[in-house]
């Protein structure tokens, strides 16, 4: 055991001390939450910072004339003469397209030097179906407020029905905060494991394995450098949430003061003769929309998500590093793992994929259960179920073989280790690996 503990230290120390380490580890937060602000920036300025287009209008029906309502983003300007004529001269007039509406309405062409976009076709296409769609339930006598009132969505509140009765389900924030860690996981368990692979590969070129080999067992020199990277990892994971969690709550105060100065300005405003209740109106669906999701986030547990993954970052990480390590040992460059990491990598690939689709959308199905059982595919299956609640019995059955299959997972991967380690110029198949499987002490 003190040998043991001799390379965690080892292995932790001569990483931690890295400069590439410190600077990620700072590196890492402030990348994150600059991304964050500068996409939800540039979502809040998409009318300025987007492409504006002018748009000439022929319609030859009649039923749009002076109804197309001009926005930032796009301007509507009726044409004087006829199409042919439009056609000709739209570009040299400074139009980005011509809108051309014949009086069948079949055949409607948007026509532009470049190829409009999907997001601006779109947009037309649907304010000239909303046009026509009122004008015909006009001619029939319907009364579009009617059958806009009639119309009108149900909402529906999930709820959970537990032994305290009724409570929120907060379906959308539990489907966020189960694809969020399931994903945290999926690209930790890949650069970590690739770690430890890689420094068993340098060791053995290196020949410094040779030296280390005649003091310790295999079996303590994989464990040790396991353990010693996963305790890099959750150092720097840990780093990364207590900084990101430190900018966000400053960002967040800083919003937060813009509002109530957006918020006084705009009262200013009412009591200098605006209209009452405009400006309120104005602010008053974001603060609901934004109220809504803090509660949704303060009824999910905290301490319990957060319990969990940690047990499955670790043993998931502990599971694929010791097959990450028995590879490295298996060969002599990083290149000839390439014939390994697929077999390896196939199951957290395939959940991964699965989880975005239909695991999040069918947390207890038979499919679901089974995934967040099996060790190899638990970690993200059963982290993408843990927010919309799972019974204590299939998370205690899956911890259990999560446990089981690291244990067995790590012998097995120490048999490899112990004959790979030593073996070079050689490369290493898939029969041999199971030889070296089946090698006595």
């Amino acid at each position: 055991m003190d040998k043991i503990l001799l390379i965690i230290q080892r292995e932790y120390l001569s990483r931690v001390k890295k400069k590439s380490f410190i600077v990620m580890t700072f590196l890492v937060p402030v990348l994150f939450i600059s991304m964050i602000a500068l996409v939800g920036f540039l979502v809040a300025k998409q009318n300025d910072l987007g492409d504006k287009h002018k748009i000439e209008v022929v319609d030859e029906s009649g039923r749009f004339m002076n109804k197309l309502k001009s926005t930032p983003v796009i301007t509507y300007v009726t044409a004087k003469g006829g199409y042919a004529t439009a056609k000709s001269t739209f570009i040299k007039e400074g139009y980005d397209y011509l809108l051309y509406i014949p009086a069948s309405l079949t055949g409607v062409q948007l026509l532009g030097e470049k190829k409009a976009g999907p997001m601006t076709s779109g947009k037309i296409e649907d304010e000239l179906s909303d046009i026509i769609r009122s004008q015909r339930l006009a001619e029939a006598g319907i009364d579009t407020a009617v059958l806009s009132k009639a119309q009108k969505p149900v909402s529906i509140a999930a709820m959970q029905l537990t032994e305290n009765g009724v409570k929120d389900a907060h379906s959308y924030v539990a489907m966020g905060i189960g694809f969020l860690c399931a994903f945290l996981i999926y690209i930790c368990l890949f650069i970590y494991g690739t770690q430890v692979m890689r420094g068993v590969i340098e060791e053995k070129v290196s020949r410094i394995i040779e030296v280390v080999i005649s003091s310790v067992k295999p079996f303590q020199l994989m464990l040790g450098k396991i353990i010693g990277v996963g305790m890099v990892g959750l150092t720097q994971f840990l780093l990364w949430i207590i900084i990101s969690v430190a900018l966000s709550m400053t960002i967040g105060t800083a919003l937060i003061k813009t509002q109530v100065s957006a918020k006084t300005e705009q009262v200013s405003q009412m009591q200098h003769g605006n209209p009452p209740g405009t400006a309120m109106a104005a602010g008053a669906q974001p603060d609901a929309d934004v109220n809504s999701v803090l509660h949704d986030i303060a009824g999910i547990p905290v301490a319990y998500t957060i319990g969990c993954f940690l047990f499955y970052f670790l043993f998931g990480y502990f599971l694929y590093s010791a097959i990450f390590a028995a590879v490295g040992s298996a060969v002599d460059n990083e290149t000839e793992t390439q014939q390994f990491m697929l077999p390896i990598t196939l199951p957290l690939i395939f959940t991964f994929a699965l989880a975005q689709g239909f695991i999040i959308n069918n947390p207890d199905s038979s499919l679901s259960i089974w995934l967040s059982m099996i060790p190899f595919t638990s970690p993200i299956a059963m982290m993408i179920r843990i927010p919309f609640g799972v019974p204590a019995w299939q998370l205690g059955l899956s911890m259990l073989f999560m446990i089981i299959g690291f244990l067995f997972t790590t012998w097995l991967a120490s048999r490899i280790y112990r004959v790979g380690i030593l073996m070079y110029g050689k490369k290493a198949s898939y029969k041999e690996l199971a030889k070296w499987i089946m090698y006595k002490e």
